[in-house]
């Protein structure tokens, strides 16, 4: 098979403000950007997945969990996994991540984006 997934487009007010946030909190690097769209991915000779940004001017965030059957629903998060799940929440939030009020296991932390976006990050537990 010739197909692959070769990155996640995430949509912004501001694609390299979001870019900038995702970068730092995973150690990547910029690959290509225009006005509009940027492109990280993990440093060369390493793996990842890249993610994109693209600025969309009538973004709206999403709301987690949906309250309203007229909010804007979550479409997708990101799960990040981490060593050290208190030191690398303390690092999120440091780096501009809001903590999401309702958080539904111990080894998930599920915080917000500066664009509003879900994600987790998320540390395993032994068997």
């Amino acid at each position: 098979m010739s197909a692959r997934l070769s990155t996640v487009v995430l949509d912004a007010r501001d694609a390299h403000e979001l870019a900038g946030f995702y970068r730092r909190l995973l150690g990547y690097v910029v690959r290509s950007e225009e006005p509009n769209w940027v492109l990280i991915g993990p440093p060369a000779g390493t793996e990842g997945t890249s993610l994109s940004f693209e600025t969309e001017p009538a973004y709206v965030p999403p709301v987690w969990p949906t309250r309203d059957p007229g909010d804007q629903q979550m479409m997708l998060h990101l799960d990040i996994e981490v060593d050290d799940l208190e030191s690398e929440t303390a690092r999120a939030l440091a780096e501009g991540a809001r903590l999401a009020e309702y958080q539904p296991q111990d080894d998930v932390c599920v915080l917000y984006d500066p664009s509003g976006h879900p994600f987790c990050l998320w540390t395993r537990t032994p068997q």
